[in-house]
């Protein structure tokens, strides 16, 4: 698995380039493009094409050729293969026949943009392409309204300014975002702003509807809890304190009410304070 430049050729690495000359057979989703790379760094190694159509239908021939003592490496168009590209039946194919498969790592555009958006990068979660029709993309994004996590997305130049509009009435205008455009290559652009900001530009600039596009947005908020969870915490922690050490009334309260284990802990602590100071006869 061969990582290739996102734009830019000088992000091909040492190993990918040794990996890619050396190997008996390249698959590649687009064997055109795929050979004007080969052709820039002088490599010969034959290609076959493997892409959405057919890798379903390819994908044993290549087995058994690997089987029988061969290798092959595999590349989509640009980034890392089977991310948002082929390559994913290929490989699965390839760990249930005891094959090795070896990553050569290399440039990703998630990653990349996720790397300069600005956005928190403890948790993120790639979505690849949200559907293209407005109201299964409507749906998608309802479903990740309260997803905590730093969300990723692939978006065609075309559906940019519909999708970034989406997305702020569904996510709400006020949500941070960013839009990488082009990354590595000459006309690289990265927005940021609330997706608010963002779709009143997606809709007035013109060349965002160009090039290749990475559209990275801000988690939701924790939810605070509402005053039922909240009262039912309460009634379990009073019962639980009554038998136990605070710090276990606190882990198994927030087990039986579904609540955070801060939250169960922070809400023991001021009962027990309030409880002591009721008990305080100077009270």
């Amino acid at each position: 698995m061969v990582a290739t430049p996102i734009g830019n050729l000088g992000d091909l690495s040492p190993r990918a380039r040794e990996t890619l000359a050396a190997c008996a057979l390249i698959a590649a989703e687009d064997t055109r493009h795929s050979a004007v790379l080969l052709r820039h760094f002088g490599i010969t190694t034959p290609l076959v094409s493997l892409h959405e159509h057919n890798e379903r239908e390819r994908t044993p021939a290549l087995i058994a050729r690997i089987a029988a003592g061969g290798d092959l490496a595999l590349i989509s168009d640009a980034g890392t293969p089977a991310i948002s590209d082929p390559g994913q039946a290929l490989v699965q194919a390839a760990a249930a026949a005891g094959i090795e498969i070896v990553a050569v790592p290399g440039p990703c555009a998630a990653i990349a943009a996720l790397s300069i958006a600005g956005l928190p990068t403890g948790a993120f979660a790639f979505e690849g392409f949200l559907p293209a029709r407005g109201g299964a993309r409507r749906r998608r994004l309802g479903e990740l309204a309260t997803e905590q996590r730093t969300l990723l997305f692939y978006e065609a130049p075309h559906r940019l300014r519909e999708m970034i509009e989406d997305c702020a009435a569904t996510l709400g205008r006020a949500r941070r975002a960013a839009i990488a455009r082009e990354l590595t290559k000459l006309h690289e652009q990265i927005l940021r702003g609330d997706l608010g900001e963002l779709a009143a530009r997606a809709a007035q600039e013109p060349s965002l509807a160009r090039g290749e596009l990475v559209v990275v947005i801000e988690g939701a908020a924790a939810a605070e809890p509402t005053d039922a969870a909240a009262a039912e915490l309460d009634r379990v922690l009073r019962v639980l304190l009554a038998e136990l050490p605070l710090a276990q009334a606190a882990r198994l309260a927030a087990r039986l009410a579904g609540a955070r284990d801060n939250e169960a802990y922070r809400r023991a602590l001021a009962l027990r304070a309030a409880a002591t100071a009721s008990d305080d006869p100077a009270t």
